[in-house]
């Protein structure tokens, strides 16, 4: 009874579907209604990537850090390098643009040439003022910007390496945001709206090339590139994919049909990111072309399996039952798996990923879901197939395609396994020479005008990404001691010296300045104040910048003068080097802090993301192994078998270490965007061994367990699908390299490089290890199981509808 149950299940669900056709797509249009009105929940993320779970110490530290001095990430720096920037005409025009900025309220406070202050002795009133460097009065003459110009680059030392590079010339202003709309959509109208026109603005009037950067202008400016792409993705996805199609169909319905449920796929994949409130990000933004990619093969099976049926019997009723209830089964199995592979990442324990493979799974399943309804209740309306449209199932270059396969298949399988082997050598030795590699930066788009920017200010800055270390002294006003300002200049001597690194800002500046102010002005004074100085120099900084909006160093020491911290920028380095850099800075604060008197910490966004680039590889192993174990145990229900568990995974294995193997002979490193290929791939790779497997044992029952010849008409019917599938899913895959993001490009095509081998793999190293593991044992296994019990009942089926036929 318990197999009448299990072998009649797929012919009830092909009733209620055939039975209920309009009912059914009315309840399809209205999920689509629901899910549209969903989209307006949909926005752009406003915020880097956390690559690390929230209880992660380097979450943590960061979090405090945050909570201490408020958000890092609010600079925004205008640069230029030109000898016609001091001349009345350009800094004319840099003021105006200076002022202009400053009155947006989005603006907390202007560092800039044309409203620089310098600190005064009034000793009077026995105190420092801030008095303005330039005379606005004396702009329009030459001769004295060119003297600001000197006494800027050899009086000023306090400002070197913060406005501009002495060696090179360039300058730099340095707009600080309101740090309670740096996370918003104001900062994108601010920046879109009003910066990037005042600084055109400034170069059509000077025709002096202005460079801009700092993590709000580079996060806008990558979001709206992001934003733009996802309609390329969408639209380049459909036209490849339909026009392999149609390619290899030979039919224009077929097409339109598989085209309009692919849109209806696209819809509710941004319906379901709407319905979880989710935003989008670099990765979400690839779930509608994905899901384009991986339906348009729900549409090649189910299609291909109908125009077989109509081809071998003509009954278009008994086409449609079968379509349901035969493939049903299988691309559920292959659908499952490639779900699977995007759920993983939920286990990472990272929201963005997280994310990701939630919406992108439920997806997954939705679509196939949506193909297995739509496709027989569209085509039971319409007339049945032409003779031309069912040409392609003879075409000669598949079946020469698949008699060679046969041919090597038969009688070289020795030879398949020694470039197996040699194969696996080569990628291992690649494997060894991988690296593992991230950065903020280091994913945006190489060609944006933005990301040139970025080069600039390495070159003449030292890099534009925030390093932040945080001073816990363990004590009130204690960072003010004179013991702890040495010890923070000793720190800052060693961070100066490291090439990766920019000049180091703390309250040690300020007050090596307030020295310089006391002895006149005097460079030669920039130093820390001698215990018997310091008592009355800092009696005189005191004031100096008390209640002002101005004051540059007020976010150094907090309110209670217990924590102190030290702002740097660093370079584009890869996550080797910044974590020798990580390490050099560790000896010498252990050296200079004690740990049981101070609690010092490394943090800021870059280095965060550095680390997650870490523990993303460290789970990201673990959850691909995880994938692999799930994705078998899901065979070994279907099958039952373990030699046809071992047959698919090591061939589906090969294709991942081969892209391993090159990504390390080509130098590609793992990081955020190549980590997610392997659990893709892997998912979608091993569709076609289920199909294939499928086949042979419903083929071995029929064939009262002859293995060869079952072998061999499985690899006949299954071939074609294979072939059609894979070609639509890498170049599918492929269209992701016309992306401007490298990150972006190398998912989509590494992914492409995987299913390329996976094809040849699934076609000729498969077949070959089932007729090899099938005669380890002297007796063929026929198991009961859940499967097998299905296509037997269809078997018996068939058998006995051809009797009634006769």
């Amino acid at each position: 009874m318990k197999k009448k149950i299990k072998a009649g299940f797929w012919e009830y669900i092909a009733g209620i579907v055939l039975r209920n056709r309009v009912t059914i797509l009315v309840m399809v249009f209205l999920i689509t209604l629901f899910l549209a009105f969903q989209w307006k929940n949909v926005g752009m993320t406003y915020n880097e990537a956390n690559l690390l779970p929230k209880d992660h110490p380097a979450n943590k530290d960061y979090t405090q850090f945050l909570n201490t001095f408020g958000e890092e990430g609010n600079l925004i720096v205008i640069g230029v390098k030109d000898d016609a920037f001091f001349t009345p005409k350009a800094f004319a025009a840099w003021n105006r643009m200076m002022q202009q900025l400053k009155a947006h309220k989005e603006i907390e406070l202007v560092v800039s040439i044309s409203n620089l202050k310098k600190l005064e002795k009034d000793t009077v009133n026995q105190k420092f003022q801030l008095v303005p460097l330039i005379d606005p009065t004396q702009v329009k003459n030459s001769a004295y910007l060119k003297g600001i110009k000197n006494q800027l680059f050899n009086e000023l030392p306090f400002y070197e390496g913060l406005l501009f590079n002495k060696k090179s010339g360039s300058i730099r202003a340095a707009l600080y945001m309101n740090k309670k709309v740096v996370n918003s959509p104001i900062r994108k109208k601010f920046i879109l709206k009003e910066l990037v026109p005042a600084v055109e603005q400034f170069e059509k009037e000077t025709n002096i090339d202005l460079k801009v950067s700092g993590m709000p202008y580079i996060r806008t400016i990558n979001t709206e590139n992001m934003k733009g792409e996802i309609g390329l993705f969408i639209g380049a996805a459909l036209f490849i994919t339909s026009l392999i199609f149609f390619l290899f169909f030979r039919s224009f319905r077929a097409t339109f049909i598989s085209i309009c449920i692919l849109i209806f796929g696209v819809m509710w994949s941004f319906g379901t990111l709407g319905l979880f409130h989710y935003k989008i990000t670099i990765l979400t933004a690839i779930i509608p072309p994905l899901i384009i990619v991986i339906g348009i093969t729900n549409c090649i099976f189910l299609i291909n399996k109908y125009q077989q049926e109509i081809k071998n019997h003509g009954n278009q009723a008994k086409a449609l039952q079968r379509v349901i209830s035969k493939i049903g089964v299988s691309t559920l199995m292959t659908n499952m798996t490639t779900a699977i592979g995007f759920a993983t990442f939920m286990i990472t324990g990272n929201d963005l990923l997280y994310e990701f493979g939630l919406v992108t799974s439920i997806n997954v399943i939705t679509v196939y879901l949506l193909t297995l309804v739509v496709v027989p209740i569209v085509y039971s309306f319409m007339a049945m197939p032409k003779e031309k449209h069912l040409d392609h199932l003879t075409r000669n270059y598949l079946s020469s395609l698949l008699n060679w396969v046969e041919q090597i298949v038969r009688y070289k399988r020795n030879k398949v396994y020694i470039i197996y082997a040699l194969l696996l050598v080569f990628s291992v030795i690649g494997i060894s020479q991988m690296k593992v590699s991230g950065s903020l930066i280091g994913e945006m788009p190489k060609s944006a005008s933005f990301f040139k920017d970025i080069l600039f200010f390495e070159k003449e800055f030292n890099g534009v990404q925030p390093l932040e270390i945080m001073i816990n002294t363990g004590r009130k006003k204690g960072v003010m001691k004179a013991s702890m300002m040495r010890k923070m200049e000793e720190l800052q001597k060693t961070i100066d010296s490291i090439p990766e690194l920019s000049k180091p800002v703390s309250i040690v500046n300020l007050v090596k300045y307030s020295k310089q102010a006391y002895y006149n002005g005097n460079p030669e004074y920039y130093e820390l104040p001698t215990s018997q100085e310091q008592a009355f120099i800092l009696s005189y900084a005191k004031n100096a910048t008390k209640n002002s909006k101005e004051n540059l160093m007020k976010s150094y020491v907090d309110s209670t003068g217990q924590y102190a911290r030290i702002t740097t920028f660093m370079k584009d380095i890869g996550t080797e080097e910044m974590a020798k850099v990580e390490k050099r800075l560790h000896a010498k604060i252990d050296q200079i802090f004690p740990s049981k008197k101070y609690t010092v910490t490394l943090t800021g966004k870059a280095l965060v993301f550095q680390k997650g680039t870490t523990y993303l590889v460290e789970n990201l192993i673990e959850s691909l192994i995880f994938a692999i174990l799930l994705i078998a145990g899901l065979m070994a229900y279907m099958f039952r078998s373990w030699k046809m568990i071992f047959a698919s995974v090591v061939t589906n294995i090969l294709p991942l270490c081969i892209t391993s193997g090159l990504m390390g002979y080509f130098g590609i490193p793992l990081k955020p965007s190549t980590i997610l290929v392997f659990s893709i791939a892997f998912g979608i790779s091993v569709d076609n061994a289920i199909q294939f497997m499928a086949k042979y044992r419903h083929d071995l029952i029929h064939n009262k367990g002859k293995i060869k010849k079952s072998v061999i008409s499985a690899l006949h019917e299954t071939g074609v699908s294979t072939f059609y599938t894979s070609m639509v899913l890498i170049f599918g895959f492929a269209i992701f390299t016309l992306s401007s993001f490298s990150g972006t490009i190398a998912l989509g095509g590494l992914i492409s490089v995987t299913l390329t081998f996976a094809m040849f793999a699934n076609l000729l190293v498969l077949p070959a290890l089932v007729l090899t593991t099938e005669k380890w044992s002297g007796k063929q296994d026929i198991i009961e199981e859940p499967v097998i019990n299905i296509l037997r009942s269809h078997d018996d089926e068939e058998e006995e509808e051809e009797i009634e036929e006769k």
